[in-house]
């Protein structure tokens, strides 16, 4: 009977398998803790920076297999888990959400290129692969999430008159659309967005979240910069189509960003182009071909995938069902699920190598 095997043994098998983001191997990153013995039974556990990491089922196979292969055990137990890591800022005026480990704002220069529909699905994916998620929808003039969720209703409140958010599929929803009704104009200036997006970052009772997702409303008007002046972005991406005029609004979002010291983590080309059912080899692109590649190339930012047109997509927003929940296997659910992948892998990276922000010389004028 070979004797049995020691927690060094165990380390060192596992060192060969590196985390591809960080370029190190999980001993050395500390990913690997609880290591239990006993007689030839081997237990452990991998606890990655996101419960959305996408090579989780990798790494689980890797360590099964190197640690199994070692003279001396005969049964492996990998346990995966995850310890989602939070972004900080050193800027004072930059608001607290206890709970909340990540900010991810998905913003637009400009409307119409699919921004809200964009941050659903990428926080959709994000909730499937096992992290908790919320979104917070900033457009105060013109809110869509209930409509392309299907939720409705007023939120209650807490005891402490904190707003409980509503949910569907799974994620935490707070939107000014479910306190107005559908022919209610709003009318807001610019100090009152100011206070209302501050109450729903802090009177929001949104508990314990991975990510909280923000849909911004398009443009760097009053609600966009009070969000990068108050909330604690851990970063942010841009949605544009492949035409010029939103090319060249993606370039003011990105400046905006830049100005408060909010990594971009990269570009989005919605509606990039349209396959025929019938025709599944062909590719039309309708806005122009390699805009959000050539925009990114000379912001110097990543460009993060094109999504293609899909012709249900429209009814499917009609209806509250999203396109990465009604349709998972299509190709335009299967690209926000990469480009969610990447978006995550990204924000891990970041936590780790964020170094403190210098505030941002923005001031108010009413």
């Amino acid at each position: 009977m070979a004797p049995p095997v020691t927690e060094d043994q165990i380390l060192d098998a596992l060192r060969p398998i590196e985390d591809p983001d960080f370029k190190q191997n999980i001993v050395d990153l500390g990913f690997v803790k609880n290591i239990k013995i006993d007689g030839e039974k081997v237990s452990f556990e991998i606890e990655l920076t996101t419960p959305a990491c996408p090579i989780k089922a990798e790494f689980e196979k890797s360590a099964y297999e190197a640690v199994g292969a070692l003279k001396g055990v005969g049964e492996v137990t990998v346990s995966m888990t995850a310890n989602t890591r939070q972004s900080t800022s050193s800027i004072k005026e930059k608001l607290v959400l206890p709970g909340v480990k990540n900010i991810l704002a998905v913003a637009s220069g400009k409307g119409g290129v699919g921004k809200s529909t964009t941050a659903l699905n990428l926080a959709l994916s994000m909730q499937q692969s096992g992290a908790r998620v919320g979104i917070l929808d900033a457009d105060v003039y013109g809110p869509s999430l209930p409509l392309i969720t299907g939720v409705s209703g007023r939120p209650a409140t807490t005891s402490n008159q904190r707003i409980i958010p509503l949910e569907g599929y799974g994620l935490k929803l707070m939107s000014m659309g479910f306190f107005v009704t559908d022919d209610s104009p709003v009318i807001w200036r610019g100090p009152m967005v100011h206070g209302l997006i501050k109450q729903f970052l802090t009177d929001v009772a949104w508990g314990e979240l991975d990510y909280l997702i923000i849909d911004l409303p398009p443009g760097t008007g009053d609600a966009a910069l009070t969000l990068t002046q108050l909330a604690p972005l851990s970063g942010a991406v841009i949605v544009t189509t492949a035409n010029d005029l939103s090319l060249i609004d993606a370039r003011k979002g990105l400046q905006m960003f830049n100005k408060v010291s909010v990594p971009v983590l990269g570009i989005i080309e919605n509606m990039s182009y349209f396959t025929p059912p019938e025709l599944p080899d062909k590719q039309y692109y309708l806005f122009g071909k390699d805009g959000g590649k050539r925009v990114a190339k000379e912001l110097g930012v990543e460009f993060l995938g094109e999504v293609p047109i899909d012709p249900h997509m429209a009814d499917y927003g009609d209806r509250g069902e999203p396109i990465i929940v009604v349709s998972p296997h299509s190709p335009t659910a299967i690209a926000f699920k990469d480009i969610s992948n990447t978006v995550v892998r990204r924000l891990a990276t970041l936590s780790v190598e964020a170094s403190s922000p210098v505030d941002a010389n923005i001031t108010w004028v009413t």
